[in-house]
């Protein structure tokens, strides 16, 4: 990978840079952009930022119902994690275990040199963190969903924004020279379809294939008794092959969180696709005898939700950190783009930044 510098702001006229999405490649992308020197606007149509390194609040914790962990392999990423000591702390599941159909340990996954980590109280935590200096100078629009990008109808060569939602109180932006988009694959090449904009982008991105995941969190209080220091098995972290259960993990085993036994549950791709539509309760109740049948727990939970991610795991990568067409000044970025690691997002949003500047 070719590791570009940062070039002065003075080596250039400050550009201002719309970026749409706010996960870790959208902001990894604005804070860089921001520390050479150009105005950026990041627009986010959730109410916070993160992507799917997100934490799903409940009255007994919280559940990581996105992303799970991350490793650490580029420098670059080891030295933005410093800047938020304390924040990231390592998970003990670095032996994670492989299961059978019938959820018997068979094996156990990564070197145990290679540490899996978290951020601390919520997998969230992290890139709010690095968001805070865009929200609090007015860069982070959040609940504004962009529509269209198109010429900017007053500034001749520069871009505008159709956008909506609850915080979209200004529903067109203008005065983009550059506008990067830090979404899932599928979401950019809609709407740069819809804005009929970037041609050759849509045609790198329709090589992009990324699968969906249905996620299950539980909750077990009952757990909490002095003569029961957990429910199940032993293992906090699991890969299964059953049919159903792509991966499993206790969350309460992980540094920083409530005590009150949680697991998250994760679909495989393949039954993901396959019930992407299909009503939330029947997609609760079949993961629900799934987790049953691997981990052995009966008891009923007290708290039981799903969560549908439509872009997920990524199949079929771009094979490269980033897209951009320079004529039209529009690019694209996203763990997509090298694979479905949290440090892939990180990667490809400074190479796309980098790139711009």
């Amino acid at each position: 990978m070719t590791k570009k510098s940062i070039r002065p702001p003075e080596s250039a006229a400050p550009r201002r840079i719309a970026v749409i999405g706010a996960g870790i490649a959208g902001i990894a992308c604005a804070r860089t952009l921001v520390q050479a020197g150009h105005r950026v606007t990041v627009f986010e149509k959730s109410r916070g930022a993160g992507g799917r390194m997100a934490t799903r609040e409940s009255e007994f914790g919280g559940f990581d119902h996105g992303t799970q962990y991350f490793t650490v392999r580029d420098a670059r990423f080891e030295k933005a994690l410093a800047t938020a000591p304390g924040l990231v702390r390592p998970w003990s599941a670095n032996t994670v275990r492989i299961l059978d159909e019938l959820g018997r340990v068979v094996a156990s996954a990564l070197p145990p040199k290679e540490a899996h980590w978290v951020a601390t109280p919520g997998m969230n935590a992290l890139v709010r963190l690095w968001a805070q200096p865009l929200a609090a100078t007015g860069q982070l629009a959040l609940e504004t969903e962009v529509m269209r990008i198109e010429p900017d109808k007053l500034h001749a060569g520069q871009w505008q924004l159709q956008t909506e939602g609850p915080g979209a109180d200004n529903r067109v932006h203008s005065g983009f020279d550059t506008v990067i988009l830090a979404v899932p694959s599928s979401q950019a090449q809609a709407l740069l379809l819809s804005s009929q904009q970037a041609k050759p982008l849509v045609a790198e991105l329709s090589e992009v294939s990324v699968a969906p995941c249905w996620t299950l969190m539980l909750a077990f209080p009952q757990a909490m008794q002095p003569t029961m220091a957990h429910l199940g098995p032993h293992w906090n972290a699991a890969r299964s092959t059953h049919h159903r259960i792509a991966w499993l993990a206790r969350e309460s085993s992980k540094p920083g969180r409530s005590p009150i036994e949680r697991w998250t549950v994760q679909a495989s791709p393949e039954w993901s696709e396959r019930h992407l539509e299909d009503d939330v309760e029947r997609v609760k109740a079949k993961l629900l005898k799934a987790f049953t049948e691997v981990t052995g727990i009966r008891a009923q939970p007290p708290h039981a939700a799903v969560h549908r991610w439509r872009y997920a795991q990524t199949q079929q990568p771009l094979g490269k950190t980033h897209a951009w067409d320079a004529k039209s000044r529009i690019g694209a970025c996203g763990d997509w783009c090298l694979g479905h690691r949290v440090e892939d997002g990180f990667v490809s949003g400074l190479e796309m930044a980098l790139e711009v500047c």
